[in-house]
């Protein structure tokens, strides 16, 4: 295990990054209508240079800027990632032209980009997905199939969607295609779910590509989807530790302020003991985050497992300390507005979204085993 701490011009730049999210990105943030793209925010983390360095950062950089964000803005935190997760394949995978058309304007926040890998029969299991990519022509296909839960959607300009080129082939046979959100045949639905970003379905009717849509090689999507997979897993799990931190600093400052059977609230054990152990896992959840990002930037062989665990761990964690939270909170907690309310219903999404906890713990157990078959 990497050992690992943050030198002081990462630890300046988070602070900075957490004022950004309080003074100038939660406002715009407010001004948004839930289950939409807010643009002008995605414009404002361009402008502001966060989403360029999607491009340019490693995983830990990536992790440091969910984790700062979440803290004090989520709903900046989740329209940067969703920026990365939908540009990602493009960025790493994509054509001369392909870079040249999209990243641009994913960089300064001009065009909304979508991660289409999830279908109504396929979630976790990426592997058993159905969109059909028939054949058309010498160069060409026809996408025939939906996808469902795909953040960002309907309103994405453009998607990274997964489909099957080549049936019965399971993960070999998947393709990543670069789909405009105005080709013919593409419609979409949103989905009114608990947490307020963007979500919904797509349906694709025929629709044509070709191959230079193509992301990677024909054939060779589901290695696209990975690669993509355990970049961002552990910056799903600094999402988790920054949505902990904000949970357990309002916690902290609420038991000191709080009057109760003659003292203050954090002078009772119990209460006391329950906001160390909110402490303790927050960070060992934001650890073990830091060195799965750090093994990812240097290229560690079982990154797989630590982004399965980063993940886990931290999302897990992230649900036990704002679940505690509200609890010492009382009532106050669960008015409409509150800022334990709002954690509450953000908190859930992330243990099921890109991999769920089952899906998280095959993955080490899978990882483990193979490990000790090799030694």
């Amino acid at each position: 295990m990497t050992a690992f701490s943050l030198d002081p011009a990462q630890t300046a730049w988070c602070a900075e990054l957490r004022t950004l999210a309080a003074e100038i990105l939660r406002p715009l943030a407010e001004k948004g209508e839930a289950g939409h793209v807010n643009r002008p925010l995605v414009a404002e983390l361009g402008r502001l240079g966060l989403l360029a360095r999607l491009f340019t950062s490693g995983a830990l950089d990536l992790c440091l800027m969910r984790e700062s964000l979440a803290q004090a803005c989520t709903e900046a935190e989740t329209a940067l990632a969703l920026q990365g997760l939908g540009a990602h394949p493009v960025h790493a995978y994509g054509t001369q032209d392909q870079r040249e058309r999209w990243l641009p304007q994913v960089a300064d926040g001009g065009a909304v980009a979508a991660f289409a890998l999830s279908e109504p029969g396929a979630g976790s299991d990426a592997a058993a997905l159905a969109l059909r990519a028939d054949e058309d022509g010498p160069d060409g296909w026809r996408l025939t199939g939906e996808k469902c839960w795909i953040s960002n959607a309907p309103e994405a300009d453009f998607y990274t969607v997964f489909a099957r080129t080549t049936p019965g082939a399971g993960a070999r046979g998947v393709t990543a295609f670069l789909v405009p959100a105005d080709r013919p045949g593409l419609t979409g639905t949103p989905l009114d779910m608990l947490s307020p970003h963007p979500i919904g379905a797509l349906a694709f009717d025929a629709v044509p590509v070709t191959a230079d849509d193509v992301l990677g090689e024909p054939d060779h999507g589901f290695r696209v989807a990975m690669h993509t997979l355990n970049l961002f897993r552990p910056s799903v799990g600094a999402f988790a530790v920054g949505m902990a931190r904000a949970a357990l600093d309002a916690t902290l400052e609420h038991t000191a302020q709080r009057d109760a059977f003659g003292g203050k609230l954090r002078d009772l054990q119990t209460v006391a003991h329950q906001v160390a152990e909110m402490a303790l896992r927050t960070e060992a959840a934001r650890l073990m985050v830091y060195a799965a990002a750090a093994a990812y930037d240097e290229g560690a062989p079982d990154v797989p497992q630590r982004a399965a665990m980063a993940k886990l761990l931290a999302t897990e964690t992230a649900q036990y300390v704002v679940d505690a939270a509200v609890q010492l909170h009382g009532a106050r907690a669960l008015r409409r507005g509150h800022l334990l309310e709002h954690l509450y219903r953000e908190v859930r999404a992330p243990r099921i979204y890109e991999g769920a906890s089952e899906v998280q713990r095959a993955i080490i157990a899978k990882e483990l085993y193979a490990a000790e078959e090799a030694s």
